[in-house]
């Protein structure tokens, strides 16, 4: 759809902001909202009243904050609670983070919060009588304000906007009439292109679903649906081919925990693969993404060459342990982490067929069931070690492996392109955002249609 433009325009006086409608006014925001910093924390004093705390996350995460939210318990003062508890109109903004585009990201309040008061790393925009604070959301969403604020923050490790910054970013303000409709049109407009993300996005989640499904069934199963089967003898498996065997990984081949070494080694020396490395990737990439200072005999240890099978060992969440990476070429003096488990196989495994088979969700709620979690989970080898493999043919393995590597191709590729769409839309959700609010298009006819 095509937008209409108005009639006149004017310069803005602002550079980056270039031409606005001639009745449109520019002025810094302090001139349009009262702009003010939260100094409520997460700590509760028993001398306070207790409240629930809108934080950071709650504004970074969503569009609008409102009751039903689940807000986190805090206590503040009688002068807290009066200066920031949430009211309609309000937009709550980003105040500081450790990147600036993650600067002045912005969530309205459509009605009174009793109770709930805006917390730390935060700053409340409240609109004076004649501003509506549903465009002041809108204008914080726009290209021009994000960019605004980018150039505005400052900081090393940690960037942010001072309130100098905030008061004075000069920004475009229609009649109060007008703000009301554009913040309409834009509510209208952006909800349908949310629910087309929303579709992209569940179409993702199915084909994921689908692609698991879909390796599950043929290292499990196999590929012939006429195939006699027999009991696994293990539950997580199920039936399997009758011709198939069935053996723990300790008899398959050799595990071997990674290097450990001090933190001085990194940075420069001989490839190292990271945890990261493998958790991120289903293959193992070729140039791993570490160096390390290790020797010669660390590097006949911890060798990386091609078969091998590389998991995840420690972490917070038991659900990213064993996750698997399969090393597909050989990486020449290379070592590997010692938060992961090399499994080095000793018989014929194809590594495609070994690539599908150790990355079956099947395998993580087997780790799962067995593994107790206190401060941190962990992979035993003596664990990995007594992980069940299903053996076909090598004839089989191969072909298993040909089909699944074609058909997680095809489900790649409907996933970048879901993606691409989700891009596309977002993409035309910020152009028509910063198009309405800037006047560089005119909903009044629109909005009048509609009305009638």
């Amino acid at each position: 759809m095509s937008f209409p433009r108005y009639p006149k325009y004017k310069d803005s006086g602002v550079e980056w902001l270039g031409q606005v409608p001639e009745h449109w006014d520019v002025k810094r925001l302090k001139r349009a909202c009262h702009v003010f910093p939260s100094n409520v924390d997460k700590k509760s004093y028993a001398d306070e009243t207790s409240v629930l705390l809108c934080n950071y996350t709650d504004v970074y995460y969503n569009e609008a904050i409102m009751s039903g939210m689940e807000f986190m318990p805090a206590t503040a003062t009688a002068e807290q609670i009066e200066k920031f508890t949430l009211r309609a109109g309000d937009t709550i903004i980003t105040k500081d983070s450790e990147t600036a585009d993650d600067i002045a990201i912005a969530a309205f309040v459509p009605a009174d919060l009793p109770g709930v008061v805006c917390g730390y790393h935060l700053s409340m925009v409240r609109p004076f009588d004649g501003t509506d604070g549903a465009f002041v959301k809108r204008l914080f969403d726009s290209a021009y304000a994000r960019a605004s604020f980018e150039v505005l923050a400052n900081g090393l490790t940690r960037v942010g906007l001072g309130q100098y910054e905030l008061d004075n970013v000069e920004l475009p303000f229609p009649p109060h009439a007008e703000q009301t409709r554009i913040a309409a049109f834009l509510d209208q407009e952006t909800a349908k292109i949310d629910e087309l993300v929303a579709e992209q996005e569940r179409l993702m989640t199915l084909l994921k679903e689908k692609r698991q499904a879909v390796i599950s069934h043929a290292v499990t199963k196999g590929l012939n649906p006429k195939a006699a089967l027999k009991p696994s003898g293990i539950e997580y498996l199920g039936d399997i081919p009758a011709h198939w065997e069935v053996k723990p990984l300790r008899y398959l081949g050799q595990c071997q925990n990674g290097l450990n070494i001090d933190g001085d080694a990194f940075g420069s020396g001989f490839p190292f693969v990271s945890y990261g490395d493998v958790y991120r990737n289903r293959v193992l990439p070729p140039s791993p993404s570490g160096l390390v200072e290790s020797s010669e005999l660390d590097r006949e240890r911890y060798s990386v060459e091609r078969g091998d099978v590389f998991f995840t060992r420690t972490s917070e969440t038991i659900d990213e342990i064993g996750i698997a990476s399969i090393c597909l070429s050989t990486i020449p003096n290379a070592t590997f982490a010692g938060f992961l488990i090399r499994f080095r196989p000793e018989v014929a495994l194809d590594c495609s067929f070994s690539k599908h088979y150790f990355s079956n969700p099947r395998i993580g709620s087997f780790f799962a069931g067995e593994m107790n979690l206190v401060t941190r989970a962990s992979l035993s080898q003596g664990l990995l070690k007594g992980l069940s493999v299903l053996l076909p043919p090598k004839s089989e393995q191969v072909e298993i492996g040909v089909f699944l590597d074609e058909c997680v191709d095809t489900f790649e590729h409907l996933t970048a392109e879901a993606q691409r769409a989700i891009d596309l839309l977002q993409e035309r959700r910020i152009a028509l955002i910063s198009a309405a609010v800037t006047g560089q298009i005119d909903v009044r006819p629109l909005s009048k249609k509609e009305a009638a």
